[in-house]
């Protein structure tokens, strides 16, 4: 019997009960009633023939053959017969009816029975969850949403920048549609998918076009979905997630951010009984049981594969992994096509351009970056989104936004402007380092000030001479403070340019090999393998050679960076004089000051062609900071 069925009988019974109780205590009708006392005069008048007596109701016929009804009260009265009997009026009696057996059970039962109706309806709708998901006894129903394949309309025209995953994933939309071009040659498409690479390059967007394009059922839930505080609930969870999905098959189930349930089993204090590692359990014995899953493909999606247990990564269950990473200067210009495809453009914005100056964004970045674009033209008043808008937008999501309203004093002001011309000369100057792209002393998201450097194009590793020239770099704002206030007048401005600088110098150092008197070892572990965090093996003699390589890199590049900056004190003092003026200046202003000759006006969108722009290819390395205080509590300066 089906749940309509159920509630149907359940309902009628419901039904039946009350109409029988509700006859039971119908009121009398009020046509023809007679008061008592009334019937007593009419009696004695000669006007009633005969009566009907039944208990206290009393119903009768008067002469003229009009009837009535009456109640005699519940008190004795004697002289009522011989009235009647002395007024020649006929009495009938009546036999009292006894109700049935059937009707004084339902009446008995009653109170019961509408406490168990209600009851059951109630453990009905907690376990149906109130006609749906979600109700507070459906703890081992799945989480998972269902898309059928009609309601999926992305395919893989919506995903860009990930060539070389979308072709890995491309034969299970054949699989899909046509398992039996597979299944006739003995081959088996993988169980499983994992799909693997940094927060927001579209592993989930990629698998539900993999449903898209098969036209298949898409489930949908996530690692932490399945966890609850109850013991056997996830375990109870991923079974009913696995017969629903049986039951559409074929289809596909997406779990994003499987590290949430698939960890490394043994690490927790219930041992086998902790309620995360039996649902792991579950999850590989249901992806890879007694019982066949034809034709359900699981994809599951993390950025920290390194922590996920071996069993789950074995043949027969995640056979493969695709690897989703950040887009190159092509992939980014497809997803700048992609979501911009609904957002008006002006004819003059190039989107290479634009790809060029964003390397080390993800698909969301730039999602977020056409989105922010469109907010600044609709604030605007514009028709279209011009280049200047996307300006706007990459550097409000690089450098934060701008903090106009916040309030500084002069000698802040001048204190900032000294400190980011040193980063801008000293970046400069040194080889191989990142063009200097735009300076500004106007408060943006955490910053005081921000120097911002474009790469000329994406870059996936570094030499010792770039990692040298980015510390020189990154000492320029301290020791541009140094050199106009001395030593004393030196802020907390470069609390984070120092953190960067010390954790560069130390991974050169520990891993990366670059230095000559330690080699090429690996000293130490990675925090998230080694035992209670950080555990290092090496001796402290080691450890203090490590410190005095860390130190003599520091302060190599410090002295590096303090010659530039006494060589071209007096760029300082201009780049100091036009930031104070313009607030910020560019990448033509910044090489008007370092060839030491007038520095022309901020240039306005209207009159430039895109293509003259500074390092406009370039991507983008901000060295931001953080506003967090220093050992004073003041803000400090950003790079």
């Amino acid at each position: 019997m089906n749940d309509l069925a159920k509630n149907l009988v359940v309902w009628l019974i419901l039904a039946a009960v009350l109409l029988s109780v509700f006859n039971s205590f119908a009121p009398i009708p009020e046509d023809n009633n007679l008061g008592y006392s009334d019937f007593v005069v009419e009696v004695q008048n000669d006007r009633v023939s005969q009566v009907t007596i039944e208990g206290l109701i009393i119903e009768g016929e008067r002469r003229d053959g009009t009837s009535f009804r009456t109640v005699r009260p519940n008190v004795q009265d004697p002289d009522l017969m011989a009235d009647l009997i002395n007024h020649n009026v006929k009495v009938i009696g009546k036999e009292p009816e006894s109700p049935s057996l059937i009707s004084q059970l339902l009446v008995a039962a009653f109170p019961i029975l509408l406490i168990l109706g209600i009851f059951m309806f109630f453990m009905r709708q907690m376990q149906s969850g109130g006609g749906g998901k979600g109700g507070p006894m459906s703890f081992g129903k799945s989480k998972a949403k269902l898309l059928t394949g009609d309601q999926i309309d992305t395919t893989f025209s919506d995903v860009a920048g990930v060539d070389e995953a979308k072709e890995d994933v491309s034969e299970l939309v054949e699989f899909l549609s046509d398992p039996t071009k597979f299944q006739r040659l003995g081959g088996r498409i993988p169980k499983g998918v994992l799909m693997v690479g940094p927060p927001g390059t579209g592993k989930t967007l990629l698998a539900k076009a993999i449903a898209g394009e098969a036209k298949v059922p898409f489930f949908s839930i996530s690692g932490s979905d399945f966890v609850e505080m109850f013991v056997g609930v996830g375990a109870s969870r991923v079974r009913d997630m696995f017969e629903q999905a049986k039951r559409q098959a074929p289809c596909i189930i997406f779990i994003d951010e499987i590290d949430a349930v698939g960890r490394h089993r043994g690490g927790g204090y219930g041992g086998g009984n902790d309620e995360r590692e039996q649902t792991l359990n579950q999850l590989l014995v249901e992806m890879d049981g007694f019982e066949g899953t034809e034709g359900v493909i699981v994809i599951a999606a993390t950025n920290r594969p390194d922590v996920l247990d071996k069993a789950l990564l074995r043949p027969g269950r995640f056979d493969r992994q695709v690897y989703v990473g950040l887009p190159d200067i092509r992939g980014r210009e497809q997803i700048l096509k992609v979501h911009s495809r609904k957002v008006p453009i002006d004819e003059m914005v190039e989107l290479s351009v634009l790809a060029r100056g964003t390397p080390g964004f993800s698909g969301a970045d730039l999602a977020n970056l056409v989105n922010e674009a469109a907010l600044f033209a609709a604030r605007g008043d514009r028709r279209v989104v011009s280049m200047e808008e996307f300006e706007k937008a990459r550097d409000k999501i690089m450098m934060g936004a701008e903090r106009r309203s916040m309030v500084m004093s002069e000698k802040e002001k001048l204190t900032t402007a000294y400190h980011e011309a040193g980063h801008a000369i000293v970046g400069r100057l040194m080889p191989e380092h990142d063009p200097v792209h735009k300076v500004t002393i106007i408060p943006r998201g955490r910053a005081l000030g921000v120097t911002q450097y474009l790469p000329e194009e994406d870059r996936y590793s570094m030499s010792r001479r770039q990692l040298f020239s980015q510390l020189c770099s990154l000492f320029g704002g301290r020791i541009a403070e140094e050199l106009i206030g001395g030593p004393e007048g030196v802020t907390t401005g470069a609390q984070n340019d120092i953190e960067r600088a010390t954790q560069m110098a130390r991974n050169m150092v520990t891993k990366w090999g670059l230095t000559e008197k330690m080699g090429p070892v690996l000293y130490g572990e990675d925090e998230a393998q080694a035992p209670g965090g950080g555990n290092t093996h090496y001796s402290e003699d080691t450890s203090r050679e490590i410190d005095k390589e860390v130190r003599a890199i520091l302060d190599s590049a410090f002295v590096k960076a303090k010659e530039l900056l006494e060589e071209y004190r007096d760029v300082l003092e201009s780049m100091k004089d036009a930031l104070m003026d313009y607030e910020t200046i560019d990448a033509d202003q910044v090489d008007d000051l370092m060839k030491r000759v007038p520095v022309r006006p901020p240039r306005t969108w209207d009159d430039n062609d895109l293509d003259d722009q500074p390092n406009a290819g370039g991507g983008t390395s901000v060295m931001g900071e953080e506003e967090d205080s220093g050992p004073m509590g003041d803000p400090v300066r950003g790079t």
